[in-house]
């Protein structure tokens, strides 16, 4: 499994720039897709981003289409995602988790890790 630890969650302000990132176990990436879901107070978590197996496809929810890019760095382990021009309806906790059929749907397998908050604020 991919065991996620995200990382890199902070406030920011609107307009702002942030990149979070995951971890994960060693060998995993070169099995499995992985995706950046998000889940706001109040509100049902929802996929936002995918980044295939070999990080040549990514994947993204239309209303973050442009402003939200992830991608993979098989080497150290890690998988990113850049979110730009960040708004308040941005703000969540952020988990990745490995995908069950590539980024082809949004359905996951695995365990949820603890995530990471964003928090936009002026």
């Amino acid at each position: 499994q991919l065991q996620p630890v995200e990382s890199g969650g902070q406030m920011v302000q609107p307009g702002e720039s942030l990149t979070l990132s995951c971890s994960a176990s060693t060998g995993i990436l070169d099995k499995y897709a992985v995706g950046w879901f998000r889940q706001a107070p109040g509100k049902e978590r929802e996929g936002v981003a995918c980044v295939s197996i070999s990080g040549a496809i990514t994947k993204y929810a239309d209303h973050v289409q442009g402003r939200f890019t992830t991608s993979k760095d098989k080497a150290k382990n890690m998988v990113y995602l850049q979110i730009h021009s960040l708004q308040p309806d941005d703000a969540a906790i952020y988990y990745c988790i490995e995908m069950y059929e590539g980024c082809a749907t949004w359905r996951t397998r695995g365990s949820w890790g603890q995530g990471t908050q964003v928090t936009v604020s002026s």
